[in-house]
């Protein structure tokens, strides 16, 4: 029951976190803002589940779920003190299927964005090994629980020690480019995992996938703030939400299931091996996102200011 209304939440905080973001920066630096909202997130990911296990082992369950609440109401009273912003969407009270379906239209209107969320939800869909990182750790590497610890927060140390690096070097030259080359890097990355009996190999190859991913994300973000008119923002956002939302669970699905019908490491490799060919697809019937440039979207935010 209160991981129902804990996914509900997130439903409707996701979006709004998108949309806040956008109204709180200036526009001249929304590439550097996806930047370090994105590296927030990942460092968040690795210090959470760390946090997490500290707190279990020195306070208990039961008490670490207190202060798990703690840093919720401090996040809540953190957010209260953010200043009033006129609402930009003049449709206000319409009919929420009408409104996703206005979003909906807008994203496969625009092919950068289109581009983005497709190749984004592929990667996650097919690409996703984190839900099989058990089994690799236990029967293929044998490791342990130790060893599956590392595995699991390599992608996640990958990503932000990236995300931390592009903050000096901006992504929206060649973005198009960028972003395939990072989607491609990362099916490659998971195919060497997949194929890997080698611990610290396995380790290189998850912690690479992250640093791609991290670019990729980085990327996505900047255009889906580029390219999303304010008004159309929320909608936008929560389309966004529906794609990511539902290719991380679809994604643990698909491998489950490949792994039952094809054997674990088929499964993996199978799921990279689908990255590539999405990527290759995209390269070759989507012209117009390969050649994908954000200089013109950034310079023509700056003169707005």
């Amino acid at each position: 029951m209160f991981s129902f209304f804990r996914g509900l939440g997130t439903c409707v905080f996701r979006p709004y976190y998108f949309f806040v973001n956008c109204l709180n920066c200036s526009k001249k630096i929304y590439p550097n803002a996806a930047t370090w909202s994105s590296t927030t997130w990942q460092m968040a990911s690795v210090l959470g589940p760390a946090l997490a296990g500290f707190f279990i082992s020195w306070i208990g369950v039961h008490w670490s779920m207190c202060v798990i609440f703690g840093f919720s109401l401090f996040a809540l009273i953190v957010l209260l003190k953010i200043p009033k912003k006129p609402i930009l969407n003049p449709k206000i009270g319409e009919p929420v299927f009408k409104s996703l379906k206005e979003g909906l239209t807008f994203v496969f209107k625009t092919k950068a964005v289109l581009g983005a969320l497709t190749l984004d939800m592929i990667a996650v869909l097919f690409g996703g090994a984190v839900a099989l990182l058990p089994v690799f750790a236990q029967d293929i590497l044998q490791v342990g629980s130790e060893g599956f610890g590392v595995l699991r927060a390599a992608p996640a140390v990958g990503a932000a020690l990236m995300m931390l690096m592009s903050t000096r070097f901006p992504l929206h030259k060649f973005a198009g480019k960028k972003l395939l080359l990072a989607v491609f890097a990362f099916g490659i990355c998971i195919i060497v995992f997949g194929l890997s009996t080698y611990f610290w190999v396995s380790v290189a190859a998850l912690f690479f996938s992250g640093a791609v991913d991290g670019v990729s994300m980085i990327i996505r973000q900047t255009i889906l703030q580029l390219k999303t008119p304010d008004h159309m923002r929320g909608r936008v956002a929560s389309v966004n939400s529906m794609f990511v939302g539902s290719s991380n669970e679809l994604g643990a699905f698909e491998s489950g299931l490949t792994a039952k019908l094809m054997g674990t490491v088929t499964a993996v490799v199978f799921g990279g091996t689908m990255t590539l060919i999405t990527v290759g697809a995209t390269a070759i019937f989507s012209p117009s996102f390969r050649k994908l440039d954000l200089s013109k979207d950034v310079e023509e935010h700056q003169k707005e200011e």
